[in-house]
């Protein structure tokens, strides 16, 4: 066993969050005498979406260079410093297009390049840092009442730390992938597609997730033309002729395409402060009103931006907001409302004019991360039902170069969107793949049949049982989160209506069990008696959701980062 000092402090997982750890600790004043970081793949700083496991050639991020968190070694300052040739939109003269997305794999390089770089200059602070690749852990237990941790490593290494970063990143469980031929629980890896598909596709949602499955299987069957005009033609290979995908949505919408921004990527002005939120919670009965924070983060915003638009909403209860703007998308065949939003977005791009309700949207979705902690149930559950269905639209920022390569596959036949209701579901088929059991918009009960079938609904999130470390959990160092009720007799009735996540507790107290690990402002796991556990912190996002309802993206890691090092220091 390697005996480690006292101040040390493991990073779990060594993708993008690792990283923004290790940038917010160069930053600050946070020196500790040892950093370790365990990795299970090959390279540091790319995790899931940035390498192999998660993109091909083809995928491209939903972020450029300008929307990149504030690295050390700026995005065009690094493709000077290592020329690529396998992106040529990013090859010219060492320069490139700010505003221009950035192909998965590319960002993949840049931020292991970022990685390397924090860790050699943490070093020359006289930090140790050790950064272990192939690296699995196995578990993490208390080593003794000192409150010092043991890691179990691989099959037989062990390492002791004083404080835990878990940064364990995607995860995608299998629960039939690997017993059902043809049934797929996620699009990723996108190498595990190899052959073309003779036959009709099912692609479980529309998010970007989806767009990436999409991008796959339309290659391995077919091939894009870059047509005179720009657009694109899609052909089909000889013996695709029956290739074809059908995608599911319980929305029935496309994601909403990249248009251009006025404001930086994020920025911590747009939150409530931890201050203000103490402040606001000690006047409001211990609770942030979620009316108030869409005041102040999306409608005091668009005052501002758009004093016109903002007049036609003001007096809008959330409700009434989100009815406004669904039913103008309702009004329109998703393809031609996604041809609608794509005209839309490049005459915002052209002229340097921002669509100001939906980048206020936008950051307010990044705002409502920090009080969503102290939301009332019944704010959480009007938040999941109202809001965050047409923020996840808006947010999902399709980059053009995908949308032209969707509508040349709906332009060729090849591709449909089926709206399906909630109660839908996949039966795995005996054979292969599985079926599609829906009600139509028709209110018709159908069941179709497809022999390959890919859930790709994005990123769930997970719960205490999906972690992997069983001694976190024996020692109730972790623990489920919940939020508290304003009504008592709003959680008697969805109690009485069989609603699994409303939990009574012997004090005769009623909470709402959101998914997830509870953890406080400063992203600190709180054990199963509601104790801080100040040496445990969580930024492995898939265990955070229930409590950071917009809790992806480079953006949401980095502020994270930076609270996580603040409570180190």
């Amino acid at each position: 066993m390697e005996h480690i000092d006292y101040q040390t402090v493991a990073l779990i997982g060594g993708g993008p969050a690792a990283l923004l750890i290790l940038k917010n600790m160069w930053e600050s004043r946070s020196e500790p005498q040892t950093i370790l970081i365990f990795e299970k793949n090959e390279r540091l700083g790319v995790g899931m979406p940035y390498g192999s496991l998660g993109a091909c050639k083809e995928h491209v991020a939903n972020v450029s260079a300008n929307e990149l968190p504030n690295f050390e070694v700026g995005f065009e300052e690094y493709l000077r410093q290592n020329p690529t040739k396998e992106f040529p939109d990013f090859s010219v003269d060492g320069s490139c297009n700010a505003l221009q997305v950035i192909p998965r794999l590319l960002l993949g390089d840049y931020l292991e390049y970022q990685f390397k770089w924090y860790i050699k200059s943490l070093k020359t602070k006289n930090i140790k840092v050790i950064a272990r690749t192939k690296s699995l852990v196995r578990d993490i237990t208390k080593k003794d009442e000192s409150g010092h941790f043991k890691i179990l490593v691989n099959e037989d290494q062990e390492f002791i730390a004083s404080r835990i970063v878990l940064c364990t990143g995607h995860y995608w469980p299998k629960k039939n992938e690997e017993s059902v031929k043809g049934w797929y629980d996620s699009p990723y890896p996108p190498s595990k597609f190899t052959s073309a598909s003779n036959h009709p596709v099912a692609i479980r949602g529309t998010s970007l997730t989806a767009v990436d499955a999409i991008k796959t299987h339309s290659r391995l069957n077919g091939q894009y033309e870059t047509l005179a005009n720009g657009q694109l033609k899609y052909s089909l290979n000889e013996g695709s002729e029956n290739f074809r995908i059908d995608l599911f949505s319980t929305g029935g919408f496309l994601p909403a395409l990249r248009f251009h921004s006025e404001d930086d990527a994020y920025s911590t002005d747009w939150t409530m402060s931890l201050q203000e939120i103490y402040d606001y919670k000690k006047e409001h009965n211990g609770f942030v009103d979620l009316d108030h924070v869409f005041e102040i983060n999306f409608k005091s915003q668009l005052q501002k931006k758009d004093p016109d638009f903002y007049n036609k909403i003001k007096d809008l209860k959330i409700e009434d907001f989100v009815e406004e703007m669904m039913s103008i998308r309702k009004e329109l065949d998703s393809f031609q409302l996604f041809k609608a939003e794509y005209t839309e977005a490049e005459k915002s791009i052209r002229r340097h004019q921002s669509i100001s309700w939906k980048e206020a949207l936008t950051a307010f979705s990044f705002a409502m991360n920090y009080p969503a902690k102290h939301f009332s149930a019944e704010d959480m559950l009007r938040l999941r039902k109202t809001l965050l269905p047409l923020i996840s639209i808006i947010i999902a920022a399709l980059p053009q170069s995908s949308y032209k390569e969707i509508i040349a596959l709906y332009d060729a036949g090849i591709i449909d969107l089926i709206q399906v209701d909630k109660q839908s579901f996949v039966e795995p088929h005996p054979e292969t793949g599985g079926t599609y059991h829906y009600q139509s918009v028709e209110n018709d009960r159908q069941q179709k049949y497809y022999q390959l079938y890919i859930d790709a609904v994005g990123q769930q999130p997970l719960e205490v049982a999906d972690l992997p470390f069983e001694g976190l959990r024996s020692d109730q160092l972790i623990s489920t989160a919940y939020l508290n009720f304003k009504d008592k007799d709003q959680a008697i009735e969805l109690l009485q209506n069989d609603d699994s996540s409303i939990v009574k507790e012997t004090n005769g107290n009623y909470y709402l069990q959101v998914h997830g690990l509870e953890i406080n402002d400063h992203f600190q796991s709180l054990n199963v008696y509601g104790q801080t556990v100040d040496n445990i912190f969580v930024m492995a996002v898939p265990f955070i959701g229930g409590l950071n309802p917009d809790y992806s993206g480079l953006d949401f890691c980095d502020t994270a980062a930076k609270r996580i090092v603040s409570a180190l220091i």
